[in-house]
């Protein structure tokens, strides 16, 4: 389970995150869903320790990253929006470096591997450079760091981007199959299509702050309409612009 208290961050004067309180409960498939700058990446960033929270407290299956970010980082599987690889080294051998740091035997991580790199369609490329690797196939050798170590809370940022059909079919059941294997999965996405189609809990953020939560159906009783994009303009205040801007588009009559 991963859940946030009373979270603020600030960036200067910016508020990254404004009071939030959320619970990501293992079992189910999590989207966050909001536009780009609503706070999605500031919260992972925040679950693995990579930044502390001004305020608030943060639990990762009763670990708080501010005060142990090393375990913390052991529970969980990231894959961040901004690839960040090691670009001088093949797939294969970073593969092989993040097991031992994960100090997974070689007999089980060679299996691992090979298995990921199977739905992934990455057998051709782990003797290539990363840096030479396309971004689709970048974001496939994150995607593989992040399950490597079977992780217990899977955090995926922004992790569809790049990728081709086929290889988001199988982020998709990947993500189903870690969930149904009582794990904690949490992905964001700008996109309202994908957070529909996958997630059974839809976290919707704007300007920092948690403005909806529940299944697809959850959301649409709550608010009042029949379509979750519906829902989501009306969570996050967008309704009124839109129509304005499809007024201006069109004309007044």
């Amino acid at each position: 389970m991963l859940s946030y208290v009373n979270v603020t961050k600030k960036y200067g004067e910016i508020t990254a995150l404004d009071n939030v309180t959320v619970e990501f409960k293992s079992g189910v498939v999590n989207a966050l869903l909001g536009p780009n700058g609503s706070g999605k990446s500031t919260m992972m960033k925040i679950a693995i320790g990579l930044i502390k929270p001004d305020s608030g407290s943060v639990s990762v299956d009763g670990v708080d990253p501010s005060r142990d970010p090393v375990s913390a980082r052991r529970i969980i599987g990231y894959s961040p929006e901004e690839i960040v690889l090691y670009e001088s080294l093949t797939p294969a051998e970073l593969f092989s470096f993040v097991g031992s740091i994960y100090r997974i035997p070689k007999d089980i991580v060679k299996e691992r591997i090979n298995q990921l790199i199977r739905l992934f369609k990455l057998e051709e490329h782990m003797g290539k450079l990363i840096g030479e690797l396309s971004h689709g196939n970048r974001r496939k050798v994150s995607l593989v760091l992040s399950l490597l170590h079977e992780p217990r809370v899977l955090l995926l940022d922004e992790p569809f981007s790049g990728l081709d059909p086929q290889a988001g079919r199988i982020l998709k059941e990947l993500m189903r199959k870690h969930a149904r294997d009582g794990r904690t999965v949490v992905f964001s996405t700008h996109i309202l299509e994908i957070a529909e189609a996958v997630a059974e809990n839809i976290v919707i953020m704007s300007n920092g702050r948690v403005v909806g939560s529940g299944s697809p159906d959850e959301l649409k009783k709550r608010l009042s309409v029949s379509d979750m994009e519906s829902a989501f303009l009306k969570a996050t205040g967008l309704s009124e612009e839109v129509r304005e801007m499809i007024r201006i588009l069109w004309g007044s009559e």
